[in-house]
């Protein structure tokens, strides 16, 4: 009924849309009233269910597993339905949303990812009308050609081929209509509907998301910023030493470079943004990153403390992985903290997360937990640095990636982040160092420590071949024969 009568009023709004002041297209989704209350409606019906539904089902049977279940479901669908119909920051954000796995239940993330593919485009009016605005000439007057059909389609922008009257190939990125002017007033009401829901969830801590987007969506929206700051010729410089070949594992060797060694990072690393693409010449696929509007520039300290906190879990030094967590903020809820950053069991986190595959079972306890544990994953998110929560993000999509090609957890994905973190910490120390003894001491130190990875990486190659195990049962033999 709730949903029939959402339909309903997107529908209205559709039917009613016109054409104003000459060719300038106006569609009533740009007026807040229709906006404010289709938010406000989807966030009562949401709010209704989990109340009504919930009610007088036996905290913790499987009964209440499967309603709750449900409930998440048609939740996270009217959700879906939302982004879509408000577009702008409520896609953006629920992108966002649906890159949380492992914190947020199953239900909300699996709906929530058709966003990142299924983004709604312009019209070619609507996109005729913000060059015209924005450059003050027709498409006619700055490109000799200009294709109707864009090339992707985000939740801010979309991206049309077009060619100069130089004769260049361009790729135009061109904002949505109307988002710049809405996504403040969105933002807004995103917030103070939390606001009215945490007063009925008090457990329900998710201001840390609208705290984010406050920061985030202004950088994003800037095109002109995005330009002078040169992210990408930046990135291109900082990388320009990987000429990659396979994709899952190369794309986790660019991110640790980007987060470990220069703190530097793309935050934005979903299927649409990243591309593979085969060279002509060398017959390699190389990866292209796409979307240079959101980056995250790490602060030494907290670079370093991360770092220090990924080589604790990859050696399972607990000790460490407490320190260093809590030096981040996780205070008491350090645990939690590490079965987030790794999706990992605290078992696994335990014997070493490099130690072992992640299996069925354990996805299944995983996210079992992070429906269970909600309530202190907020306040988690709620404590942690800010430059941590589009990490965290980053973490997720990666993982994402990872998933769909079957690499996820591969024993080189932590073989490279320790070479990262080892020459991220060694380059610190030295440019903490005067004596030139010193100097090269860690110098050493750095090569002895990447040597013996090579190595040990060598031992898993051939572990894993053919070669390796005849090598290995003739050593066995040779023992035996001896002792």
């Amino acid at each position: 009924m709730a949903r029939q009568a959402l339909k309903i009023f997107s529908l209205a709004a559709a039917t009613s849309s016109v054409y104003l002041y000459g060719n300038k297209y106006l569609d009533p989704n740009d007026f807040g009233i229709i906006r404010v209350g289709r938010a406000i409606a989807t966030t009562a019906v949401i709010t209704y269910d989990y109340l009504i539904s919930l009610r007088g089902v036996p905290h913790g049977s499987e009964e209440y597993d499967y309603v709750k279940s449900q409930v998440h479901l048609r939740s996270a669908e009217r959700l879906r339905d939302l982004c879509c119909a408000n577009r702008g920051t409520f896609i953006k954000v629920g992108q966002h949303l649906g890159a949380l796995d492992y914190l947020l239940p199953e239900e909300y993330t699996y709906t929530l990812k058709v966003l990142h593919s299924q983004a709604p485009q312009s019209s070619m009016q609507e996109i005729k009308q913000v060059i015209q605005e924005d450059l003050g000439k027709e498409i006619k007057e700055l490109f000799v050609s200009f294709e109707d059909t864009p090339l992707g389609a985000a939740s801010l922008a979309q991206v049309h081929k077009a060619v100069l009257q130089d004769g260049r190939t361009v790729a135009v990125k061109v904002q949505h209509p109307k988002v710049q002017a809405q996504s403040s007033k969105d933002i807004l009401l995103m917030e103070v509907l939390l606001l009215i829901v945490k007063q009925i969830f008090p457990d329900f801590e998710f201001m840390w998301l609208v705290e984010e987007a406050k920061k985030n969506l202004p950088l994003e929206l800037d095109f002109l910023n995005e330009g002078r700051n040169g992210n990408a010729e930046q990135v291109a410089h900082m990388l320009k030493h990987f000429d990659f070949l396979k994709l899952s594992r190369n794309l986790g060797k660019l991110y640790s470079e980007m987060i470990f060694v220069n703190g530097f990072v793309h935050c934005d690393p979903h299927p649409g943004n990243v591309l593979v693409k085969k060279c002509p010449v060398t017959g390699k696929a190389h990866i292209i990153l796409l979307d240079h509007g959101l980056y995250q520039v790490l602060t030494e300290k907290f670079r370093l403390d991360y770092c220090r906190l990924w080589q604790s879990l990859i050696k399972a030094d607990m000790k460490q992985v407490q320190k260093y967590s809590q030096r981040l903020g996780a205070g008491d809820l350090y645990p939690l903290f590490a079965c987030m950053l790794t999706a990992r069991s605290w078992a696994s986190v335990s014997r070493g997360i490099d130690r072992s595959p992640v299996t069925a079972n354990e996805d299944v306890e995983i996210r079992t937990n992070a429906a269970a544990y909600l309530p202190q994953i907020t306040q988690l998110l709620n404590n942690v640095p800010r430059q941590m929560l589009l990490l965290l993000k980053t973490n997720d999509l990666l993982r994402g990636i990872e998933s769909a090609l079957h690499t996820r957890a591969s024993a080189s994905s932590f073989l490279n982040m320790s070479r990262c973190c080892i020459r991220a910490i060694s380059r610190y120390q030295r440019s903490r160092t005067d004596p030139l003894y010193r100097k090269a001491q860690i110098s050493f130190t750095e090569a002895l420590s990447l040597w013996q990875i090579n190595l040990y990486e060598l031992y898993l190659r051939l572990k894993g071949s053919q070669l390796g195990n005849w090598v290995i049962a003739l050593l066995s033999w040779m023992h035996r024969s001896l002792y």
